[in-house]
C-alpha cells in the first residue's frame, strides 16, 4: 500500500490523505465536521474509469468513476502517484 498526502476538494478543500493499493483508492480525514462519506471514502479500482490532471497551482486528480461520480483531489507528488497507479491498475 502507498500513501500521499492529498486534499480532497468538496465543499472546500480537505486535508486527509490518500491510500492506493491493488484493490482500492482510499481517502482518509479525522475532521469531524465533514459528510461521513468522506471520511474514509473507498474507490474500488475495478469501479475507476478515468483520472484526468489539471494544474491550479497544484497538481488536481479528478477520478471519474463508472457510476458517473467523479471526486478532485489535489495530490502532492503526482509523478509518484502516477506510477503506483499504472503499477496498481494492472
Amino acid at each position: 500500500m502507498k500513501s500521499f498526502i492529498c486534499s480532497l476538494c468538496r465543499g472546500g478543500i480537505l486535508g486527509g490523505g490518500l491510500y492506493l493499493d491493488s484493490t482500492s483508492l482510499t481517502y482518509k480525514t479525522n475532521k469531524l465536521t465533514v459528510d461521513k462519506k468522506y471520511r474514509n471514502l473507498v474507490l474500488p479500482m475495478k469501479e475507476i474509469k478515468e483520472i484526468t490532471w489539471k494544474w491550479i497551482v497544484f497538481p488536481v486528480a479528478t477520478v471519474f468513476m463508472k457510476n458517473g461520480e467523479s471526486y478532485k483531489f489535489i495530490i502532492f507528488n503526482k509523478r509518484r502517484f502516477e506510477k503506483w497507479f499504472c503499477e496498481y491498475s494492472k
